[in-house]
């Protein structure tokens, strides 16, 4: 773990040809987990990702009555069974994981009696009225004061039925249901108000449930499910987290460097994937196969134009590689980046000006035109993806530092151990 202080990134000093190791993903562990946690027996999971989000879940799940217990690392047994869960003695603290609080409060309509969730104080301003608001249209009582944690279900049942919600604020609402449904009371229509962000993530979602035993139906204005069923504990691997292997990615390309990311490839279940096609798009040379993904960068990186709806997590990776391109790099349709672990468009229009660029923006984009970089402290915002974002920037150009390296912990507590590991000598 890094000290609170600034940590300066020096530049590589001659492109690397590396095999980047990457932890597994958050998103497919936290899902796993509820999967495990509702399904009948005992479930492993290998591959599983230790960091601050994942920790929060497991001990949430403890407390509802869940066993877990840690094999390595990178394994867990999980007994699970909706039999076992029970309304916790205290409140569960979820920190500033989004994915936590948003699948547990789904979850915890199947426990009888109440359960309170509450987070830090950046979750305090995180909104999760959306989702509150269509379990109500269930029958579900939930008290939720501000429209953001904390907040109390009280459960016992998740009744069937109608419900809507808006499609243009997080993919996770829909998650959230999704992974709850098979256990409902009966059969359950979900609409889409709007276009549905992020929906490969959903999709993730959907091809998970139907691995441990539930359907979830696509329909043309939404998602329907039966209800009444169970899941059964089966054995799981969890594949390497797309999102962080964006920065990988984008090492390759910021430095002209080769860098391979094992089993990471096009048959992946996340969304994120879809980044390699904009570092091709951009001018890196990508080799694809079922076993591997290996970027190469090239002289010169140019700038794109990008709607990121679907895979808004890497909008800071990109951002962060425009100082490096020739022309202007335009991110469009990123609006739900605003109610992240910060304002993450906001976060980076501030940071890529203090580092000298010209950047336009507006409620869902920004446009960056590349100027020579101004040595700066780049703030994080106790965002992870700031941190890990401009990171890779400083590794191709003098003059960055994090302000907060330790906010990494969030989803990928060895990033600045595997960035070190890719550099020919270590860099701190």
């Amino acid at each position: 773990m890094f000290p609170p202080g600034p940590l300066r990134i020096p530049p590589l000093p001659n492109p690397v040809d590396r095999v980047w190791q990457i932890p597994g993903s958050k998103s497919i562990t936290n899902r796993a987990f509820v999967l495990a946690a509702l399904a009948d027996g005992t479930t492993r999971l290998t591959g599983v990702l230790e960091s601050d989000d994942t920790r929060y879940m497991q001990e949430a799940l403890v407390e509802l009555g869940v066993g877990v217990r840690k094999l390595s690392a990178t394994s867990v047994e999980i007994d699970g069974g909706r039999e076992r869960l029970k309304s916790p003695s205290k409140a569960l603290f979820v920190g500033n994981s989004g994915t936590t609080v948003r699948f547990l409060t789904a979850l915890a309509c199947l426990v009888d009696g109440p359960v309170t969730l509450v987070g830090d104080e950046a979750m305090a301003k995180r909104p999760i009225a959306d989702l509150v608001d269509g379990l109500r249209q269930l029958g579900v009582k939930i008290e939720c004061a501000t429209g953001c944690p904390p907040l109390t279900v009280y459960g016992g049942r998740l009744p069937g039925g109608r419900l809507s919600m808006r499609g243009d604020r997080s993919s996770q609402y829909f998650s959230a249901l999704l992974l709850a449904g098979a256990l409902s009371e009966g059969e359950t229509e979900l609409s889409i108000e709007g276009e549905l962000v992020s929906r490969p993530y959903v999709e993730i979602t959907r091809r998970m449930v139907e691995d441990f035993g539930g359907k979830i139906e696509v329909t043309d204005n939404g998602f329907w499910w039966k209800g009444g069923g169970r899941y059964a504990a089966r054995r799981y691997d969890i594949e390497p987290d797309a999102s962080s292997a964006s920065y990988a990615f984008a090492f390759a390309a910021a430095t002209g460097s080769r860098v391979r990311v094992p089993l990471l490839g096009p048959g992946a279940l996340q969304g994120d994937y879809g980044f390699v096609d904009l570092l091709e798009r951009a001018g890196a040379k990508v080799e694809r196969t079922a076993e591997h993904t290996t970027v190469l960068g090239t002289s010169t990186l140019r700038g794109i134009d990008a709607d990121m709806f679907d895979i808004s997590d890497t909008v800071m990776t990109l951002a962060a590689l425009a100082p490096l391109a020739e022309g202007t790099t335009s991110i469009r349709n990123v609006a739900n980046i605003r109610i992240k672990e910060t304002d993450r468009l906001a976060a980076t229009v501030t940071e890529l000006r203090r580092l000298g660029q010209v950047v336009t923006e507006g409620a869902d984009f920004l446009r960056i035109e590349p100027r020579p970089l101004t040595p700066a402290i780049v703030h994080s915002y106790k965002d992870h993806r700031m941190a890990m974002s401009f990171a890779i920037l400083g590794a191709a150009k003098t003059g960055v530092s994090i302000e907060d390296p330790s906010c990494v912990a969030k989803t990928y507590p060895e990033f600045w151990r595997d960035l070190a590991s890719v550099y020919p000598a270590a860099p701190w």
